[in-house]
This record gives structure tokens, C-alpha cells and sequence, in this order.
């Protein structure tokens, strides 16, 4: 059987408490990483969704001014005649 003395029991504690901190420190880049890496691949499989979809017609809508642009270009006109 194999016996430690009290030096290398002291020895195994400081190296596996330093271990232990180690890991805790490195453990948040590892998870950020992974959510990088999730999230880019997320993207890159949307990306390759969208283009895989045919170019739509565009919508038979009018294209009318909204309201609050044709209150600014009222109020533009506005300024330019009272100078």
C-alpha cells in the first residue's frame, strides 16, 4: 500500500484546489464560445434558407407615402418658402 506523507498530501491539495479554479475560470469562455458558435450557425443556416427561397413579386400595394412622410415633406416645403 502506498502512503503519502503530510508534505504530498499538502502538495495534491494545493494542486487540485488550483486546478479547481482554473476550470472555473476558463469555463465561461468555453460556454460563450459554444453560444458563438450556435448562434453563427443559426445565422448561416438562415442565410442558406433565404436563398433557397425564389425571389417574390413584390406586393400589388400602391406605393403611397405614409402619413408621417408626408407630414415631413409638408413641413419641409413649409420651411423653404418662409425663408
Amino acid at each position: 500500500m502506498v502512503s503519502m506523507n503530510s508534505n504530498q498530501v499538502e502538495a495534491l491539495i494545493g494542486l487540485t484546489a488550483t486546478f479547481g479554479i482554473l476550470v472555473l475560470l476558463i469555463l465561461p469562455s468555453v460556454f460563450g464560445l459554444v453560444r458563438e458558435r450556435r448562434i453563427d450557425r443559426q445565422i448561416r443556416e438562415a442565410q442558406e434558407a433565404r436563398e433557397e427561397v425564389p425571389a417574390q413579386k413584390s406586393s400589388s400595394r400602391s406605393t403611397v407615402p405614409s402619413t408621417a412622410t408626408w407630414y415631413a415633406e409638408g413641413r419641409r416645403s413649409k420651411k423653404l418658402v418662409s425663408s
